[in-house]
């Protein structure tokens, strides 16, 4: 099944809004959902193969943070899946709007980072939840490495955010 078809059965089985980014071909783009929202960056490069390269995306939905806090005090670590897979769902549109998920290769490698309380050492489990979105939506062009980073604080206070590399042909 073509990944865009693949894409669009997998969202609406899950019952998830695609959200929609703009970003135009083979350039570096600014994407601003709204004005007083967070600017996020797509980057496409060549290096033997297509990549691109999703900065980091917060769980925003309609421009707008869903949640603040550090996971393991404000945030449960299921809270944090969810978000989690928010997050991912945004990097595909990124890469849609860029090049058309009908390109993609494979999600090479995602990097998690999590706003941890002290102590907190669950930040593995709370990026699964964007893992197992990319296997639901993507199956095998899903799989990747992963790296799932505690950190201190994060912008504007999300408790989550993620970043992708992706092939595309």
């Amino acid at each position: 099944m073509h990944a865009r078809h693949l894409l669009a059965a997998a969202v609406a089985a899950i019952a998830v809004a695609m959200p929609v980014a703009a970003c135009a071909e083979g350039e570096v783009v600014r994407i601003k959902r709204n004005p007083s929202a967070l600017i996020l960056d797509a980057a496409r490069v060549n290096a033997g193969a297509d990549v691109i390269y999703v900065s980091g995306q917060l769980p925003m939905v309609d421009g707008k943070l869903t949640r603040t806090g550090k996971v393991g005090a404000d945030v449960t670590p299921e809270e944090g899946a969810e978000l989690a897979r928010t997050c991912a769902l945004n990097a595909l549109a990124a890469i849609d709007s860029l090049v058309g998920l009908g390109r993609l290769v494979k999600i090479v490698k995602l990097t998690g980072f999590v706003a941890s309380a002290e102590g907190f050492t669950g930040q593995p489990t709370v990026i699964n939840g964007a893992s197992d979105l990319f296997g639901e939506v993507l199956g095998e062009l899903g799989r990747h490495a992963r790296s799932a980073v505690g950190v201190a604080e994060l912008p504007l206070g999300a408790p989550v955010e993620v970043e992708v590399i992706a092939e595309v042909a």
